[in-house]
């Protein structure tokens, strides 16, 4: 049976994961220090970005996401292991885009998918649990 810490640990590290999610689809780049701990490393090479520090990542972010003018990150099935203030998870991750269409090309944009997992390590602070490192592992 779960303890109630543990309870509260992987309610408070599954929002924690949802926030990150809602924080990049709404570019919302000021609530990193929220997420990520001061010296985050974030690792997007599997789909073709940086590995950097949330700094470097929040650049990247804003400079790429203005292509897209549809998106969203759906997170679900987060498999938790907790060891008193530290933890690891791998957690799905489904991703819809939508690609503008060229210059006078009509209609909505293009839709593409990608399906990921987030190997993360979490680390409880001060004020609350954070991401100290993610990882990006390509499923499709």
């Amino acid at each position: 049976m779960l303890e109630l810490q543990e309870i509260s640990d992987r309610l408070e590290i599954t929002d924690l994961m949802v926030r990150y999610a809602h924080a990049v689809d709404t570019r919302a780049w000021n609530t990193f220090d929220q997420i990520f701990t001061p010296d985050a490393i974030v690792d997007y090479t599997a789909f073709g970005g940086p590995r950097g520090t949330v700094d470097e990542i929040v650049a990247y972010l804003g400079s790429v996401l203005p292509a897209f003018p549809a998106f969203q990150h759906l997170v679900a099935n987060p498999l938790l292991t907790i060891d008193g203030d530290e933890a690891t998870g791998r957690t799905m991750c489904f991703n819809p885009m939508g690609v503008a269409r060229a210059e006078g090309d009509p209609g909505e944009p293009r839709m593409f998918f990608c399906g990921l997992w987030y190997l993360d390590r979490f680390v409880r602070t001060d004020d609350g649990w954070r991401i100290a490192e993610r990882v990006e592992e390509k499923s499709w």
